[in-house]
């Protein structure tokens, strides 16, 4: 009697171990599993894209975006998502009236450090005009290097003293001799005829001053 109790409890002792070891499988198989696809979350994750704008091609400092080039220099496209960020500029309205605050390169996804806002300029005006003059008015105008997006200070020189009349005056624009538009990305074209921002309450001042020959011109080089 005694020897067939022990074998019944050695039996059930079998057959929970038996059990022990199925659950144990199988919590193992589901641990497997979890692990599987937090590691196919990971890689999808890593790997998803988005649709936004990019630099199509190279924006040079001082360019200003329009409507006009906007499809010239930015176009759709697909990215990482890890390449986007909630500052990423992806509606196109976002990027017209923007002038680069530095050169852009192809394949950079635009945010709004990389630009100035055309109106944040003009609104440091208080009736903002555009006033052009040659480069043969003011002495060397910096060796004909001034592009569009540069500030530039102006001086009034006399006999006895310079002073400072206008400072962070912004380049609007600048031409060859051909009265052609410079574009930013020529470095050796010499600007021949510049257009600036000033207020219209300046500007009697500043063709005065061009036509006494007492202007000069210095490159703002930390805007």
């Amino acid at each position: 009697m005694a020897e067939k109790n022990k074998a019944k409890k050695d039996n059930r002792l079998s057959q929970k171990r038996k059990v022990g070891g199925a659950v144990a499988a199988l919590l193992a198989a589901f641990t497997v599993y979890a692990v599987m696809l937090q590691t196919e979350k990971s890689i999808l994750t890593k790997y998803e894209k988005a649709t936004v704008y990019v630099v199509a091609e190279k924006v040079t400092k001082g360019q200003l975006i329009t409507e006009g080039n906007l499809e010239r220099f930015f176009q759709l496209a697909e990215v990482d998502q890890n390449c986007v960020s909630v500052l990423s500029l992806c509606d196109p309205k976002d990027l017209v009236g923007r002038i680069a605050a530095c050169d852009l390169e192809v394949g950079a996804v635009p945010t709004p450090g990389m630009f100035l806002l055309q109106r944040d300029i003009l609104a440091q005006l208080k009736e903002p005009v555009i006033a052009g003059f040659k480069a043969e008015d003011l002495y060397q105008v910096i060796g004909g290097v001034l592009r569009a997006g540069d500030r530039i200070h102006i001086y009034t020189v006399n006999e006895e003293e310079t002073t400072l009349l206008w400072e962070n005056v912004f380049v609007q624009c600048a031409f060859d001799q051909a009265g052609n538009r410079i574009e930013n990305g020529d470095e050796t074209t010499a600007a021949q005829r510049l257009n600036v921002y000033l207020d219209k309450a300046d500007v009697e001042d500043f063709y005065s001053g061009l036509a006494g020959g007492s202007l000069r011109v210095v490159k703002a080089e930390k805007e």
